[in-house]
């Protein structure tokens, strides 16, 4: 990743536009992503969050913007430098996106085989790490279609994790896990941006998890496909001057009473 500006945000999306076929899901999006930090894109279904994920990730071009990684303008850089940039990005997909005919060893020694110079002992010892990293030791030779939903995302994380990426991108983590399986990777993700002083981009909509370890949101909102709200989700649910906002986020005020879990131990 770019090193002339160590000062430079994480990710900084500037008067970005997106969508599809000529249609606008999406307009005028700015904002900035601190380094290290668990930022939230939060808001109701259909409002655009996995779009903008999509665009973020460089899976779709944007039609107007630009964004950043850490200074450095993906749009404008060549096929070759984004192709640098992109493996220096990890991705959790919902439900891990594992490939079922390989076993959980195998699917983290992937993008290892494919960006590394490693050899195959080299590939499996460090893919054993990554598995360990999130929980998995001694599950390397299980299959998805043997363990359960949040194993699958734990190793999704594992293969995310897979080349040290500066920055994780996660779509809907918590998607069908019961509430005591999402606390748990919430406590992971916390404790692997911790470790690894990795940022965290954490596409949402469960308010457990947005009030457990968010330190900062932006809510996007269908009607003006944009951004309605941004800042600490435990400020906006009782301060924002937007009550689409307030009631968004009122619906997890138990949570938001909770104590954060977030904070670097002492």
């Amino acid at each position: 990743m770019n090193k002339k500006n160590p000062t430079a945000p994480a990710l900084e999306v500037t008067t970005l536009e997106c969508g599809y076929d000529g249609h606008v899901l999406l307009k005028d999006v700015n904002f900035q992503v601190k380094r290290g930090e668990i930022f939230f894109i939060i808001g109701g279904s259909g409002c655009g969050k996995s779009t903008l994920l999509r665009h973020l990730v460089g899976l779709n071009p944007p039609s107007a913007g630009t964004v950043k990684f850490f200074g450095e303008c993906f749009n404008s850089a060549s096929a070759d430098r984004q192709r640098e940039i992109l493996q220096r990005l990890g991705v959790l997909y919902q439900g891990g996106a594992l490939w079922s005919s390989l076993n959980l060893l195998e699917n983290v020694m992937l993008p290892l085989e494919e960006y590394t110079p490693l050899n195959a002992a080299e590939r499996a010892e460090l893919a054993c790490m990554k598995l360990a990293q999130v929980g998995l030791s001694g599950y390397g030779a299980y299959y998805p279609a043997e363990i359960s939903g949040g194993m699958k995302k734990r190793a999704g994380l594992a293969r995310a994790l897979a080349l040290d990426p500066a920055i994780v991108f996660f779509d809907e983590p918590s998607a069908g896990l019961d509430p005591l399986t999402s606390r748990r990777l919430d406590e992971l993700i916390v404790n692997l941006r911790d470790l690894l002083g990795m940022t965290c981009v954490v596409v949402s909509h469960e308010l457990a998890s947005i009030f457990a370890i968010a330190d900062r949101v932006i809510m996007l909102d269908k009607q003006t496909k944009g951004i309605i709200a941004e800042g600490d989700p435990r400020l906006l649910v009782k301060h924002s001057s937007d009550v689409r906002v307030r009631e968004f986020l009122g619906r997890g005020e138990d949570a938001a009473a909770a104590p954060r879990q977030n904070q670097p131990s002492p």
